[in-house]
């Protein structure tokens, strides 16, 4: 049993009643501007408000979440284009957040960027939620809020989210008879939506998953009260990262993790000593080349 599972179990035990909340506390915010003409005019605030309330309304899982423990999240959606049979291209970033142990801050546990997404959108449609049917645009939120379970949890027990990875998988498989961007397994995006959950649930990438979940609870979630020990938890994550790399075949995920974390990093060596600091630079500048401007601190 995984730790958001004891921690839910221990409310239900001394909490006589319970408000039953929903998983997401998130924010949707669209960008419209590249759109040409007044016929569009009504996108940008019907996407967000229905976006909005289809996540952090809809129970995703069978857990029961108190107000103070939803998740976090933001999704920023600029719209590309837009034709008159109300079909929309768009660039989508998402971040989720996660509350540090013992303290009242937040970490990012993950930002991903996806520019592959195509969807239809006339004035006044709503979404609903079907876990046996694709439709473009609910399947993509789906897809997406399942695989931000997947990853809060990992961050809670070790492979805790695979359970959420598997639906995510799920919208997927429903997507590949379906001919629209970012989902077929043949497409020349070695980065795209089929890749990213397939890599996640493939075993080879097991020893990442278990540092991500290593780095949040023995690193960032003790920092407070034993920085130190905190810092060789970290090390010991890298290193075991390092090493997954060094056997794994996709950089995919390893990219998506020090994108999200690289600075983060950085900061919780910022005031070690100059040994520790130029042993960290050393192994990031093998693990995590792409942010080394961010590290270079640490030379110091």
């Amino acid at each position: 049993m995984n730790l958001r599972n004891i921690c839910f179990l221990l409310t239900l035990l001394f909490i006589p009643s319970v408000v039953v909340a929903q998983e997401f506390n998130c924010t949707v915010v669209v960008n419209d501007e590249q759109l040409e003409g007044t016929s569009f005019d009504y996108v940008k605030p019907s996407l967000e408000a229905e976006i909005a309330a289809y996540i952090n309304e809809h129970r995703w899982t069978e857990l029961t979440y108190e107000p103070h423990e939803r998740i976090n999240c933001q999704i920023n959606i600029t719209l590309i284009s837009g034709n008159q049979e109300n079909n929309f291209s768009a660039e989508t970033v998402f971040q989720i957040r996660r509350p540090i142990y013992g303290t009242t801050t937040e970490t990012v546990s993950l930002i991903l960027n996806d520019g592959s997404w195509q969807f239809n959108y006339p004035e006044g449609k709503s979404l609903i939620h079907d876990d046996l049917q694709f439709e473009n645009l609910a399947s993509f939120i789906d897809f997406y809020c399942y695989l931000f379970l997947g990853y809060d949890f990992d961050s809670f027990s070790p492979l805790g989210g695979t359970e959420y990875f598997l639906k995510a998988q799920n919208v997927v498989d429903l997507a590949q008879n379906e001919s629209t961007i970012g989902w077929d397994r043949s497409s020349n995006n070695r980065r795209n939506r089929f890749v990213l959950v397939s890599d996640i649930l493939s075993g080879n990438y097991d020893e990442l998953r278990t540092a991500y979940y290593n780095y949040h609870r023995s690193g960032l979630d003790t920092f407070i009260s034993n920085p130190a020990r905190s810092r060789t938890e970290v090390v010991n994550t890298l290193e075991a990262m390092l090493e997954a790399k060094r056997r794994s075949t996709s950089n995919f995920l390893f990219d998506l993790f020090f994108d999200t974390k690289s600075r983060e990093i950085a900061a919780i060596f910022q005031d070690a000593d100059t040994r520790l600091k130029l042993d960290v630079y050393e192994i990031l500048t093998e693990l995590d080349p792409g942010h080394l401007t961010e590290y270079e601190a640490l030379q110091n």
